[in-house]
């Protein structure tokens, strides 16, 4: 597979207690196990990003259970209510195991 690089959006700043839109994206492929190679006509194994979780701080924000039929580079936005300033982590776990891991901060104006 080709290199994957987390992307993570959210202001650099916010006023406390401010609810801010948190944006992310991944590149990648999201096979669902239902397509056949075309030369071999054998199925290609399934190979998705099955769990998103983002934290803050280190509490829990969100988590995504994901099936196979969420699309190729999956994009998810939500809102983040800061109360402090922190760091925003944020990991996806595909079923070969990978873990892709990113993190953006955000400081209280």
């Amino acid at each position: 597979m080709a290199i994957i690089k987390p992307r993570i959006k959210l202001p650099k700043t916010a006023k406390a207690g401010e609810i801010v839109t948190v944006k992310t994206l991944i590149n990648h492929k999201m096979e669902s196990g239902q397509h056949r190679n075309q030369d071999t006509g054998e199925r290609i194994p399934r190979m998705i990003i099955h769990t998103f979780e983002a934290s803050f701080n280190g509490k829990e924000v969100v988590t995504f259970n994901l099936e196979g039929s969420v699309s190729e580079n999956p994009y998810f936005l939500f809102f983040l209510k800061v109360e402090e300033a922190g760091e925003l982590m944020c990991k996806w776990i595909d079923d070969e195991g990978s873990v892709f891991e990113g993190s953006k901060s955000i400081a209280i104006a």
